[in-house]
């Protein structure tokens, strides 16, 4: 192993790493775990794979799953000196450094970029819960929830902000409209 002079550590930068797809978390275990094994904390600070909470609805119940929001993408911040990103590049279903020419070396992200993405995570953090849309115009659905249980409509108009539906039920042989929630219907 190649020994480093600790004054030759400098500023981290963020770069992105290109991984399999579906891999990225054991990746980024492998890499934080090769990092304290090899002791280069020094110079490989931070591993994220970014990802955002969604909740669908399965069977009419809240099923709440952690998805990657760049898929196929790990971000690192590193001072990429030396072997550092020859050891990176040999962790096992990594394909390479995002915007490397052949034989060239890593390229930063630029400070906006970083920003801009790290602030994506952040609000994807705090949003919390992001519910999947499992219904579309023209559907046809049942009611399971409320006063109008067990009738049968056709979905109208989808609300996004609002998390609900417009749905268009036979009442007494009338077409009424109701405003139901996700949660309150399921498909036919």
């Amino acid at each position: 192993m190649t020994f480093y002079n600790m004054s030759e550590v400098k500023d981290k930068k963020w770069y992105v790493v290109r991984a399999i797809s579906g891999q990225e978390n054991k990746i980024k275990t492998y890499i934080d775990n090769e990092v304290k094994r090899m002791n280069l904390g020094n110079f490989v600070e931070e591993v994220i794979v970014p990802t955002q909470k969604v909740v669908q609805i399965r069977n009419g119940k809240k099923v709440s799953k952690e998805k990657v929001y760049f898929p196929g993408y790990i971000m690192v911040k590193a001072n990429l000196s030396g072997e550092i990103p020859h050891i990176i590049r040999s962790f096992p279903n990594i394909l390479g450094f995002l915007g490397e020419t052949k034989g060239g070396d890593p390229i930063p992200l630029r400070t906006t970029e970083v920003s801009r993405m790290l602030g994506k995570v952040d609000e994807l953090a705090m949003e919390g819960e992001n519910i999947a849309i499992p219904f579309t115009v023209g559907e046809n659905i049942k009611v399971i929830d409320g006063p109008f249980n067990g009738f049968n409509g056709n979905i109208e108009k989808v609300i996004e902000e609002k998390r609900k539906l417009e749905v268009m039920v036979k009442i007494f042989g009338r077409k009424t409209p109701l405003e139901l929630s996700y949660m309150q219907v399921e498909k036919v």
